[in-house]
């Protein structure tokens, strides 16, 4: 088993795919937008339809980012410059806003439809953190993440939520950028070198590893240790639960 680190008082828990089990809802609405986009755009320019790749793309550009950065990011990829239009672009708008607000409400009807689901094994770890006395915190660049924690009942379990929504509000450049998680350890009134990140995007760990925090736990759900480990995790679960010593107390 794998102990935190002497003096941790706090813990920072992204949450699709870390907490909840939305990153695979997330992959799926990148992919339906992009690949409408996608195929009407080799319509229109007659050129070959090459479809967005749920696995490599949603890793390489847009697991963890914001979302207008994630939109922004793939699109490079490609070598496709679009407008960046404005916040109330309608969903599908050939423009920054209005692809990424496409991808949202794709997003919304999909969690709607099939609840929100968890990682029982990242729930039971909060639970026995917290009652150690360790502050949480959930640092997430979705700006649905309270909407998806009150639908998972999960809300309770942190003291502070720093979101794709306070994070806009503040100025905080998101992930692969440290600041959301230490605007989280901030809050919660802990310095980096005494808090651990929890993260499975690789632009999470990243961030983690530049916010310099005492720890970075990548949690692989998808096969991708190797890289986790690359691009900053200190140490790579499958599931959190992992940490737990065998009386079910963090080891």
């Amino acid at each position: 088993m794998f102990g935190l680190p002497d003096g941790v008082a706090a813990c920072l828990f992204d949450m699709d795919g870390v907490v909840t089990r939305t990153a695979v809802v997330h992959a799926a609405a990148w992919k339906e937008m992009f690949d409408d986009f996608l195929g009407q755009r080799a319509d229109s320019t007659r050129t070959e339809f090459v479809p967005f790749d749920s696995h490599a793309d949603y890793d390489a550009y847009v697991d963890g980012k914001p979302r207008l950065d994630g939109t922004r990011s793939f699109l490079e990829s490609r070598g496709i410059e679009l407008p960046e239009g404005k916040p109330d672009d309608p969903p599908g708008t050939p423009t920054i806003y209005g692809l990424s607000n496409r991808k949202n409400d794709l997003v919304l009807a999909k969690v709607t439809a099939g609840g929100v689901q968890v990682y029982d094994g990242t729930v039971t770890y909060i639970r026995s953190v917290r009652e150690k006395g360790i502050s949480t915190a959930i640092v997430s660049s979705s700006a649905n993440t309270e909407l998806i924690l009150n639908s998972a009942g999960l809300a309770r379990l942190f003291d502070v939520r720093v979101d794709g929504v306070i994070a806009k509000q503040h100025g905080l450049r998101g992930k692969p950028a440290p600041d959301t998680f230490l605007a989280a350890a901030e809050a919660l009134e802990v310095p980096a070198s005494r808090a651990v990140v929890f993260e499975d995007a690789l632009a999470g760990v990243e961030a983690g590893r530049a916010g310099h925090f005492a720890l970075v736990v990548g949690v692989d759900r998808v096969g991708q240790a190797a890289e986790l480990s690359e691009h900053g995790a200190d140490v790579v679960v499958r599931d959190v639960a992992e940490l737990l010593g065998p009386d079910g107390q963090d080891a």
